[in-house]
């Protein structure tokens, strides 16, 4: 009966929004103003974004290889199945609420549900894109949802239940990923204050980066536990990485929503913090453990490719190579030296990359950002404007604080109806054959 009611309390979330909504609303204006025509037409923007929104689902298949060749061989299917089970449960979450909560007309908090079950949402010029179907933005915006839930599956891998995670994965979009959506993207608060983030600094990586800290935490570490666990597949993790990697091209570039100047400065920023990145971390590990490793440099990448994501259609060369050699700084930093002082278990560091990475790149905006690469942004710190630093700043704390007040709420919420860790018994046996009844491998080295 307790888990029919938890249920019940799940489903009716977004009419529990909306009643919120109601109470809060005040007239909302759209970000464009447009006097549509029958459909948009520029067939250019159209294949620019059909592309990127498949190059953006494709980085979460990316993540799962990512993610499964760092975990136990026990334990592989498992991560496969959450991410998998991420594509199915908030691509459909996202067209029955989830994108009405994040871009529809409500108030500075969260969206009305004007665009529920995608009701006014056709081939009518976009609300924030008008040279492209409003659907087609739609569809873009889902593939961001799908990946973000996702990447905090690297904090608990090895240890959630399966439905366990489900529930807190819908509850999470809905209650965390939506309302940040909105605030930045969709017309709220912080869009308002002029907070800045091209693809999803804020949004996605501050957001999933926090949230996996704070469950890491709750949750508590693993059985026979290690600090430096030794990935059981590494050649699937630099896979995973190396599809991340030409996924985050459609998700910084086709953030532009167009195929035009911005995309291809966004482009270039990406592939130079990345590399960057990839390359400063090999050489800290050179001089610290006297190799460089695979591992290491497959790590760089992504927390280079996570930092850059906030600032890359603001940004030159110089300000990308800047925030890819201090992201890896910072993140090696976060996973040798801060981990293992606090003692938590981040399994697979989402939060040393994509929490810390979010939050650095967010207000590395503020500093390098120039109205010389992107005229519809702002110039930062560094190119005469310090006041966009302080509203940079203020974006990033408020998302952090209001990511780990909910999820926290969330995470205990679910645990009392459903409880979310798995037993001794079945950690120990795995997560592969005692949640899914099945194995990667057949043999046994």
């Amino acid at each position: 009966m307790k888990r029919f009611i938890f249920l019940l309390i799940v489903l009716a979330c977004p009419f529990l929004m909306f009643a919120a909504d109601a109470a809060l609303a005040v007239p909302a204006v759209s970000a464009v103003a447009v006097a549509a025509p029958a459909a948009a037409s520029n067939s250019g923007d159209i294949s620019w974004m059909l592309i990127s929104s498949a190059l953006v689902l494709l980085m979460t298949p990316g993540l799962a290889f990512f993610y499964g060749g760092l975990v136990r061989r026990k334990n592989i299917l498992g991560v496969l199945m959450q991410c998998f089970m991420a594509m199915a449960v908030i691509s459909l979450q996202w067209v029955l609420f989830g994108y009405s909560l994040s871009f529809a007309p409500g108030n500075g908090f969260i969206g009305g549900l004007k665009y529920i079950g995608l009701n006014n949402v056709g081939m009518e010029p976009a609300p924030y894109a008008p040279n492209i179907p409003h659907q087609l933005f739609m569809i873009f915006q889902m593939m961001f949802a799908v990946i973000t839930p996702a990447l905090i599956i690297g904090a608990f891998a090895e240890r959630m239940k399966f439905s366990a995670y489900i529930i807190f994965s819908l509850l999470w979009a809905t209650l965390v990923y939506n309302p940040l959506c909105h605030w930045v993207w969709g017309g709220g608060w912080l869009q308002k204050l002029g907070v800045m983030d091209f693809a999803g600094g804020i949004v996605v990586h501050i957001s999933a980066g926090f949230a996996a800290l704070v469950t890491a935490i709750i949750i508590g570490k693993r059985r026979n536990h290690t600090d430096s666990p030794t990935p059981h597949n590494l050649p699937f993790t630099v896979l995973g990485a190396g599809l991340l990697w030409f996924g985050w091209f459609g998700f910084n570039a086709g953030s532009s929503l167009a195929a035009n100047n911005v995309a291809i400065s966004a482009f270039l920023s990406t592939n130079i913090a990345a590399a960057a990145a990839a390359l400063t971390w090999a050489v800290i590990e050179w001089i610290n453990m006297g190799k460089p490793t695979m591992l290491g440099t497959a790590t760089g990448a992504v927390a280079g490719l996570a930092t850059v994501t906030p600032a890359s259609g603001f940004i030159g060369i110089w300000g990308a190579m800047a925030i890819g050699v201090s992201t890896s700084i910072i993140c090696y930093l976060a996973v040798g030296m801060l981990k293992p002082k606090f003692k938590y278990d981040d399994t697979l560091d989402a939060f040393g990359v994509h929490g810390i990475g979010g939050l650095w790149g967010t207000l590395m905006t503020g500093l390098f950002a120039s109205k010389l690469i992107n005229s519809a942004g702002s110039n930062g710190l560094f190119f005469g404007n310090p006041h966009q630093f302080l509203v940079q700043c203020v974006g990033a704390f408020a998302a952090v604080g209001y990511t780990v007040a909910v999820t926290a709420v969330l995470y205990k919420l679910v645990d009392v109806f459903l409880g979310v860790r798995v037993d001794d018994k079945k950690e120990v046996l795995g997560l592969d054959v005692s949640e899914h009844n099945e194995r990667a491998y057949t043999l046994i080295e």
